[in-house]
């Protein structure tokens, strides 16, 4: 291959601008040139809403590099504010528009690599959408313009409308800057990668926070100082931002007579490819692979996007390229949580027909007698009757994002239950606990998966008390004294040796304690002892409280519980 390829890169963001990078270090002859159509190359895509709180102290901090950076450390030229127009595929040629200057040229290229990335949406049905105080957050200048009208019009209350990833770090940046905030979201949940039952916890912690929530609305127009969802429903809101997902940037490609998927992604082969063998696309405009269905599927983060600009790179140079696909690993802090996930949620796994079941525990995130262990909520998802790994979700105010970062490891290396079970992972009371969570929620997968107990899913317990059926509480009485389930018998289990009586063999026995760790030795205890109809309830009184709370409070409806217990 010449060492004087000429390449053309069209977007300097993550995508384009890494895989420029990793062609100089492959090719330290090729001529290589960035056209950004945007003032800035290089940024921090995913530190923007860390501005608004302060936490980034200056806009000039997202910014990885400058064009003298790359000009300087790398001999690539880095042009901003100059955005490609057009492709001419048979002379190898692009038309660029200098916004600085007004004038056109065209620009020759040996290979032609796409990274336009994605646009945030502003839905043109939403009326005032285009009004000056609705924002949108994707790029420097975006949160730029955000904190500066916060400022200078001295806003109170903010209205974010979309509960996704970048909806909620926005959200828990204003809500340190002390502002009345509100949050819609179309879907009955927030962060719609974790499970429902899981979503529970956070809306406690927004709603506790004073965060008011709108589940389940959609807005209809946006007025000067109010946010009009469909329901009629006003919310004030002297400023409004808008995170309601992505568009892909693919008209370029489309004018090209490139493929374009039916979601308007640019298509790609296993080496990124397009259809023209010397054009690539990499990173939020392009169709990607599901690592577990092998269907096409779209993710909008800046890690996937990192390992494409490398695989198209080395391509180019001949080298072996494998793409297995993505899972989707993703973490955020909101609040007083740490939340992340990885792989499949129960929704998805539904859709797709695949048999799974779950085990969620409540653990300490390490040893409970040192200081700060904190509750982590911990849900393993597994195929059946495999074991094999599918997904993991956990939430705690200590450390969730490593647990849920060795299932991603997990997950790719096509671990099963045993697999996990036997997974040696460090230990100190500091860091975790010696039969760690990830080793904990394996051992309680391998026991329902081979049908060693029963269990009932947090999910269903309202539904068994407002039946009136026979549910123990396996806690001590003082315990049992401070809340209980309402119609929940009180047999300990340090006492039900001594009280089978009390146990009926006729009907099925629900058994919670606090964490489920109790009610599970009495569930197994039971079994030997003839009982055969046996439910250990998921996430015990923990798992009830965080899950009944929320829906409690804005409901209105009468609660299961006699008062709620997160300790």
């Amino acid at each position: 291959m010449s060492k004087h390829n000429k390449i053309v890169v069209v977007g300097g963001c993550a995508g384009g601008a890494s895989t420029a990078a990793r062609i100089r270090r492959l090719d330290e002859f090729a001529e290589i040139t960035i056209f950004e159509k945007g003032p800035y190359v290089s940024y921090s895509n995913c530190g923007i809403p860390f501005y608004l709180s302060g936490q980034v102290a200056s806009s000039e901090n997202l910014l990885l590099m400058t064009p003298e950076n790359f000009d300087q450390q790398y001999n690539i030229q880095a042009k901003v504010n100059h955005e490609v127009v057009e492709i001419d595929r048979k002379n190898k040629t692009v038309k660029v528009l200098n916004h600085e200057t007004g004038e056109s040229f065209q620009e020759s290229y040996d290979y032609l690599i796409l990274a336009p990335g994605a646009r945030a949406l502003k839905p043109q049905s939403i009326q005032g959408v285009d009004s000056d105080h609705v924002f949108t957050i994707k790029t420097v200048p975006d949160v730029r313009k955000l904190a500066d009208y916060l400022s200078d019009h001295d806003v109170k209350d903010v209205a974010v409308v979309g509960a996704g990833f970048i909806g909620l770090e926005v959200l828990d940046n204003l809500h340190q800057l002390g502002l009345n905030l509100s949050l819609i979201e179309a879907a009955d949940q927030v962060l719609t990668p974790i499970d429902e039952d899981l979503a529970q916890i956070l809306h406690r912690s927004l709603y506790d926070h004073g965060i008011k929530l709108y589940l389940g609305h959609n807005v209809q127009k946006i007025e000067s100082d109010a946010v009009v969802l469909e329901s009629g429903a006003s919310i004030p809101a002297q400023a409004v931002v808008l995170a309601l997902g992505v568009a892909p940037n693919s008209d370029l490609a489309s004018q090209a007579g490139l493929a374009i998927s039916e979601t308007g992604h640019i298509v790609t082969n296993h080496h990124y490819q397009t259809t023209d063998p010397y054009i690539y696309a990499v990173g939020d405009a392009i169709e990607i692979n599901d690592y577990l269905t092998g269907k096409p599927r779209t993710l909008a983060l800046a890690g996937p996007a990192q390992w494409q600009a490398r695989a198209a790179a080395d391509h180019i140079y001949g080298r072996t390229v494998q793409n297995k696909g993505v899972q989707g690993s993703l973490s955020i802090k909101l609040l007083n949580y740490n939340v992340a996930s990885t792989g499949y949620n129960e929704k998805f796994l539904q859709a797709e027909g695949i048999p799974y079941d779950f085990a969620y525990i409540i653990p300490k995130d390490r040893v409970g007698l040192m200081p700060g262990s904190k509750n982590l909520f911990f849900k393993l998802l597994f195929a059946k009757p495999s074991g094999k790994i599918l997904g993991a979700q956990a939430i705690s105010e200590g450390d969730a994002v490593k647990r849920v970062d060795v299932v991603a490891t997990a997950i790719r290396a096509g671990f099963d239950l045993e697999d996990l079970k036997n997974l040696e992972l460090t230990y100190s009371p500091h860091f975790g606990t010696a039969k760690d969570p990830v080793n904990h929620a394996a051992l309680v997968g391998l026991n329902i998966l081979n049908g060693e107990f029963k269990k009932v899913p947090v999910t269903a317990v309202r539904k068994l008390v407002e039946e009136g059926a026979f549910i123990i509480d396996a806690r001590e009485e003082d315990e049992y004294e401070l809340s209980h389930l309402k119609g929940a018998k009180n047999i300990p289990l340090s006492q039900f040796r001594q009280r089978l009586d009390e146990i009926p063999h006729d009907q099925p026995v629900y058994i919670h304690c606090r964490s489920s760790q109790r009610s599970y030795n009495m569930v197994r205890a039971l079994e030997q002892r003839g009982y055969s109809n046996v439910y250990n309830i998921d996430g015990s009184y923990l798992g009830l409280s965080e899950y009944e709370y929320y829906r409690d409070q804005v409901t209105g409806r009468k609660s299961i519980l006699t008062a709620y217990n997160f300790d």
